[in-house]
């Protein structure tokens, strides 16, 4: 016979959602050991395990094929923190790097520098580039494709803003002479290094490779520009897709596609990046824009309070400067594109 049930009957289940108390403590995690995160790849970081002595090594101590590391995804609580080529991270777990296996990447430790950009220089959304560099390397031709000068610009302040050391790396020489190039930035300050074909057909890179062994740096710059053939000329086992120039629109065609840090021989780290279209310069107040163009900087000191440094500002002391030959030969050119960045700027 069938149970008759009545309302005094009824039970309510207890509601376990929530029944247990959050705390924001989260673990210590004080197993974890110490990595360089040297490439990212759809939600996988590839990190290299730090020595005995915190480094992190360019070759095996053991005597393999390249130093110790291991494939890990993020925890959860770093779901919405940009991690990039260069970050210093810790992780836990399965870090023995046997194929197949994952660690987990519970934190990343304090940055020295992160190299920034935005897609334009009104965009709020920062992209981050990449992590704890001490120089950049600005890549550009001499021809096939032209040099972009506001690209230079742009890069060098972006580097000087973040308290990196920028380098202007000058590549086909054997294209075309760089001196314009040498004449426009002579007075900025930044260190140029010419490297072209030698007759062998390789890219002479010795000297680049003297200011970039012992230090984390990174190379940028437009496609086409010859930033692959640089990076396989100093790495040889990077073997990075090397393409050519549209012979139309005269800009490069991507062939990195990813972020990715190699180890110098010798010491030292290089990140080649794949080549930008824009460098958007949103994260960057006037301040820091006036002390990327350290010849021009002298002169606004004369210039009226609020002076907005534009060719019709009253008063505006930085054409006289430039008439006067103080800004170097390159200084016409150097304080357009102050203008054109300070009337961006928001």
């Amino acid at each position: 016979m069938a149970r008759i049930y009545r309302d005094e009957d009824y039970r309510p289940r207890p509601n376990r959602r929530g029944s247990r108390p959050r705390t924001k403590t989260r673990p210590r995690h004080e197993s974890a050991v110490e990595g360089l995160v040297t490439a990212v790849d759809r939600g996988r970081y590839r990190v290299v395990l730090a020595d005995d002595s915190g480094g992190f090594p360019s070759s095996d101590p053991q005597g393999g094929d390249g130093p110790q590391s291991v494939t890990a995804v993020r925890a959860s609580h770093l779901r919405k923190d940009a991690v990039v080529p260069g970050d210093i991270v810790k992780i836990v777990g399965d870090t023995s790097g046997a194929q197949g296996s994952l660690a987990r990447l519970v934190d990343i430790t304090e940055r020295r520098t992160l190299l920034r950009r935005s897609a334009d220089d009104i965009d709020p959304a920062e992209r981050v580039i990449v992590a704890n560099v001490e120089a950049l390397g600005i890549v550009t031709a001499t021809a096939d494709p032209e040099p972009s000068y506001g690209l230079i610009d742009r890069a060098m302040t972006a580097a000087l803003d973040a308290g990196i050391t920028p380098l202007l790396i000058v590549t086909k020489t054997d294209l075309a002479p760089a001196d314009d190039i040498v004449e426009r930035f002579r007075a900025s300050g930044v260190e140029i290094v010419l490297s072209g074909l030698s007759a062998d057909g390789t890219p002479s890179v010795a000297e680049v490779y003297e200011r970039l062994r012992g230090r984390m740096s990174v190379l940028v710059g437009h496609s086409g520009v010859g930033k692959s053939t640089l990076m396989n000329a100093l790495v040889p086992d990077a073997k990075r897709a090397v393409g050519v120039v549209n012979d139309v629109t005269g800009r490069g065609r991507h062939t990195s596609s990813s972020a990715i840090c190699l180890p110098l021989d010798g010491g030292g780290w290089l990140v080649d990046t794949p080549g930008v279209r824009s460098f958007g310069l949103a994260h960057v107040d006037r301040d820091s824009l006036l002390a990327a163009f350290p010849e021009l900087t002298e002169a606004t000191l004369e210039c009226p309070r609020g002076c907005l440094h534009q060719a019709d500002s009253p008063g505006c002391r930085l054409d006289d400067w430039v008439a006067a030959g103080k800004a170097g030969p390159g200084g016409v050119s150097r304080l357009e594109s102050l203008r054109r960045l300070l009337a961006n700027t928001v």
